[in-house]
């Protein structure tokens, strides 16, 4: 009977792996062809690594700069740490060979641990084995922030690897989880929320009489301090620089009670883009139907746990939409460090919970008679060929492609045209993200990042004061935020992708060219025409177009 179980396990395993490896596929064939994200991924990240790659800085002191960026006003600390994984496959691999990889190790590692969650702590037994693995595989699908690896999708790893600890169990495994996770995940992007959770779970078993449990304890704080170790760049920054940066401007306690209470059912329902789920059309009418399940059951002790993860999956949609509510100014005023870290992000942890929360939610189903048994298996394969369909291949089709975008040809022809060194000059953008610059090794005045000094800020806003003064939205955005310090414009607002299809034209453009020089800055990149160029100090040099390019670039010199 053990080898049957065994066996059967391993089968369906197996083809969850290959179609695992089919998901990723169109990465590792397509390769440079393939869509993938833009937003978070492409104008940045990714750019960000290649610049990291090449500055020399790779492990540069805690007080080194990125002298491609800013004019060297960005801190080497600003991208990251060199202990973490994901760094060094951009260093070692061309950007999507490393991009590839970093998908396929997320998402194995997934659902491994979302297996294992489930089989070992919520549905042990073996009638279960098909439904545990149709999560663990629509778990591992789900389209997660790429730069963000294991920082959400670890979290079920993690898990197991407590409730092991708490439980009683010691193993080298649960350790060797513990201490590796942290070099392929963040803890501002995830498991800062999870550690505390666990905190809390903690405490709240001293709370109701089952003791200290130090072993449980002792592996929070384990955990933390290798996090300690591995985000030494982030302590160090934290703890010892003092200097004012972009961070100290921002402000999220905006929205009214009425806005904030209409998003938390948007997020509840919908998820988040930086942890999507994908929860809407399978996932939330099952747990709707658990719970009018156990309410007409009044089956409230019997299954406690799903009402707890419920209660709990709503409560961290509450807490990410109130956390934008105007009604905390008071505090964010008198504590500022309310404004620059980011507490929203405890919904986080929702992909861990609303994943469990289904299988727990077809556990209750299950038992309301046979056909309610087929029907949980077949919603469990339903989830898996739904969250299919959510492979940045389909999602991002009618996104430029990685070649496409970066443009490698168009701005090889572009720095060949100026024939001088890049380190000589200094350029920005308008209508395009400064990342494909920078990924072409150009020195940009401009950059997507939120950790670099309010000085800078302050400088380069000069350049589009009159701009800012024309648009009360962009305005807003750069002053109150400023995480993308771009040229932007009151004809453009927030956009920043203008195809070279497109028939946009800028007509009254007012920018201060002098403040521009005065940094360094010679070249401007613009993917729209400059009607008025000339009275910006602007001259149009030539037009760059390529077929591999989505981009047709006006390169403007500043006189």
């Amino acid at each position: 009977m053990l080898r049957v179980k065994i066996t059967k396990e391993k089968r369906l395993i197996f083809f969850a792996f290959i179609l695992l490896a089919v998901f990723v596929s169109p990465l590792f064939i397509l390769g440079e062809n393939a869509h993938i994200r833009v937003h978070d991924n492409l104008d940045s990240n990714l750019a960000w690594y290649k610049v990291l790659a090449e500055s020399g800085q790779m492990t540069g002191p805690v007080d080194a700069t990125i002298p491609q960026v800013m004019n060297g006003n960005l801190s080497r600390n600003a991208f990251g740490t060199e202990l973490s994984l994901i760094v060094w496959l951009h260093a070692f691999f061309p950007t999507m060979i490393a991009y590839a990889l970093s998908q396929t190790i997320t998402r194995i590692f997934a659902f491994i641990g979302m297996y294992l969650l489930l089989k070992d702590h919520f549905l042990r037994e073996e009638k279960w084995l098909a439904i545990n693995v149709c999560i663990a595989l629509a778990f591992s699908f789900t389209p997660f922030w790429p730069s963000g690896m294991l920082s959400t999708l670890g979290m079920p790893l993690a898990l197991w690897a407590f409730l092991n600890i708490r439980n009683g169990r010691i193993s080298w495994k649960d350790y060797l989880v513990l201490t590796l996770l942290p070099f392929y995940s963040s803890i501002v992007l995830g498991f800062f929320f999870f550690l505390t959770a666990m905190g809390f779970f903690w405490l709240t078993d001293v709370i109701r009489g089952k003791g200290w449990n130090w072993r449980f304890l002792f592996s929070i704080v384990y955990m933390t301090l290798v996090y300690g170790i591995t985000e030494y760049r982030l302590v160090y920054s934290f703890l010892f620089d003092h200097v004012p940066n972009s961070r100290d401007d921002y402000f999220h306690a905006r929205l009214t009670f009425w806005h904030s209470f209409k998003l938390t059912f948007k997020n509840f329902a919908l998820g988040h883009t930086h942890v999507m789920t994908v929860h809407t059309l399978v996932i939330l009418p099952v747990m709707l139907i658990a719970l009018f399940i156990v309410i007409k059951n009044k089956q409230w002790v019997r299954e406690k746990v799903f009402i707890f993860l419920f209660i709990l999956n709503f409560a961290l949609s509450a807490w990410y939409a109130f956390w934008f509510y105007k009604g905390w100014l008071p505090l964010t005023e008198r504590f500022h460090f309310l404004d620059t870290f980011n507490f929203a992000r405890y919904h986080f942890l929702r992909p861990l919970i609303i994943y469990v929360l289904f299988a727990v939610s077809l556990k209750i189903l299950f038992y309301q008679g046979r056909a309610w048994r087929k029907a949980a298996i077949a919603l469990a394969i339903a989830q898996v060929f739904v969250v299919s369909f959510f492979n940045e291949e389909i999602i991002f089709h009618d996104k430029p492609t990685v070649k496409q975008f970066y443009a490698v040809e168009q701005f090889t022809k572009i720095k060949n045209y100026i024939a001088l060194p890049q380190t000589d000059y200094r350029v920005a953008s308008i209508g395009l993200h400064p990342a494909i610059a920078q990924y072409n090794g150009f020195y940009t005045l401009d950059t997507y990042n939120n950790f670099y000094p309010i000085s800078y800020k302050q400088q380069f806003r000069k350049i589009i004061e009159k701009e800012l003064e024309k648009n009360k939205r962009i305005r807003i955005y750069f002053d109150e935020w400023g995480g993308r310090c771009y040229l932007f414009t009151d004809e453009l607002g927030k956009h920043y992708m203008f195809k070279k299809k497109s028939k946009k034209r800028i007509q009254d453009l007012e920018l201060n060219i002098d403040a521009f020089k005065d940094m360094g800055g010679k070249y401007i990149f613009s993917s729209v025409p400059i009607d008025n160029a000339s009275e910006n100090k602007l001259i149009l040099e030539k037009v760059f177009e390529s077929k591999s390019s989505i981009w047709k670039i006006y390169l403007y010199k500043a006189t």
